[in-house]
């Protein structure tokens, strides 16, 4: 029986350079290209999917890919794998909106109209569908509105339920945020550009069509695809964590893609795309400042290939959400922060040489002049961002 080839962890490293469009040599030519390199940008932070798109592009002003998001809309955010935000170009959305987004919007709506019928008032299904309706003729007759301003023109989503009513953690709560999700979940309105700068998330709502229907599976399977290409090699509890899926139809999906087996230092077997077995190219060397949530960072559920262990508790909060990362050919090196008076500061948690230190200071100052005078706090703030920001 032939041994199965080997993909060294240099060789994982030089991918993710190549492939997640980090190399200089390898930069995407626009924003759908980028975002397509690494299959989905993290959305949670409205920063992030800005500064992820800095480091692959070429370019790529804030100004430019604002124009891309809402006036072009090339990239759309979606309520997705593991129910978390995530930005996709126009052309993957119908995928990730029906291998992922439909069951998650199917389980958001049944989910509220359990809480409306314990609620009492007698608030049901049907009046959801007019509060919806309303909500979208008010946005066809108004334009592009926040959730506060909606809520002002449909009476409807003034509404107020009580959720556990007589239990300990009985709470009033507005239905305004609700029907907005469930809408959006459903395709039907999309974020716009949001009240202030790039970095904020107080999104502006513009009424949408919902995306064409894709058989669940063959979207599962195309998308699976495409994740083996960006992230491979990689593992089925990888692609798991990664969607969110659950273990039936994530082994659903790797039998219709048919990948291949490859050994990976240390002995492990794991999965790239069919046919995806041939040395990667190095690539030039090459040093990148991502932001909290990047997908080169978030991709795996295992990253040992390109992270310290002993660094993950200052990188990590609690939850497993990274923060900023210093990277130095394709090895996570340190993380990075912005000061209140706007200096971007770093700090190794490797020494990889002088070469090494040269180019992530010099990253550090291109990206401090693109950011200008926009402030970068993240959402999910880690132990190295808090010191350095103290500091």
């Amino acid at each position: 029986m032939s041994s199965l080839p080997v993909i060294s962890t240099a060789e994982r490293r030089h991918r993710l350079g190549r492939r997640h469009r980090l190399a200089p040599s390898a930069r995407a030519a626009d924003v759908a290209q980028a975002a397509d390199s690494v299959v989905a940008l993290h959305a949670t932070d409205a920063a992030t999917v800005f500064l992820s798109l800095r480091a692959r592009l070429d370019g790529g002003e804030p100004g430019a890919i604002e124009r891309d998001l809402y006036e072009d809309v090339r990239l759309v955010r979606l309520l997705s794998m593991r129910n978390t935000l995530f930005a996709v170009s126009t052309e993957l959305a119908p995928l990730v909106d029906a291998s992922t987004a439909r069951a998650i919007a199917a389980k958001e709506r049944r989910t509220f109209l359990k809480h409306l019928a314990e609620d009492g008032q007698g608030l049901d299904a049907d009046w959801l569908a007019l509060a919806e309706s309303a909500a979208l003729d008010a946005l066809d007759s108004h334009g592009p509105a926040t959730g506060s301003q909606l809520s002002a023109a449909v009476p409807a989503l003034r509404q107020k339920i009580t959720i556990g009513r007589g239990k300990k953690y009985e709470t009033e709560s507005g239905v305004a945020t609700r029907v907005i999700r469930l809408l959006a979940a459903d395709g039907r309105i999309r974020r716009d550009r949001p009240r202030g700068s790039w970095t904020s998330s107080q999104y502006r709502w513009v009424h949408a069509e919902p995306w064409p229907a894709v058989p669940p599976a063959g979207a599962r399977a195309e998308l699976a695809r495409r994740w083996l290409r960006a992230y491979g090699p990689a593992t089925e509890a990888d692609l798991k964590w990664w969607t969110g899926w659950t273990l039936t139809e994530v082994r659903g999906a790797l039998a219709a893609v048919g990948p291949d087996e490859v050994r990976l230092e240390g002995g492990a077997t794991a999965l790239v795309a069919p046919g995806d077995t041939a040395p990667e190219p190095e690539p030039e060397p090459w040093a990148a400042l991502l932001p909290a949530l990047d997908p080169s960072a978030m991709g795996w559920a295992d990253r040992g290939f390109h992270l310290d262990p002993a660094h993950r508790p200052a990188l990590f909060d609690y939850a497993g959400n990274v923060g900023p990362t210093v990277w130095w050919n394709g090895e996570i090196v340190g993380g990075w922060a912005q000061r209140a008076d706007g200096r971007v500061v770093h700090r190794l948690l490797a020494d990889r040489g002088r070469e090494a230190g040269e180019a992530i200071a010099a990253e550090a100052a291109r990206l401090a002049a693109w950011v200008a005078g926009a402030r970068v706090t993240p959402r999910f703030r880690t132990p190295l961002e808090r010191e350095l920001v103290a500091e």
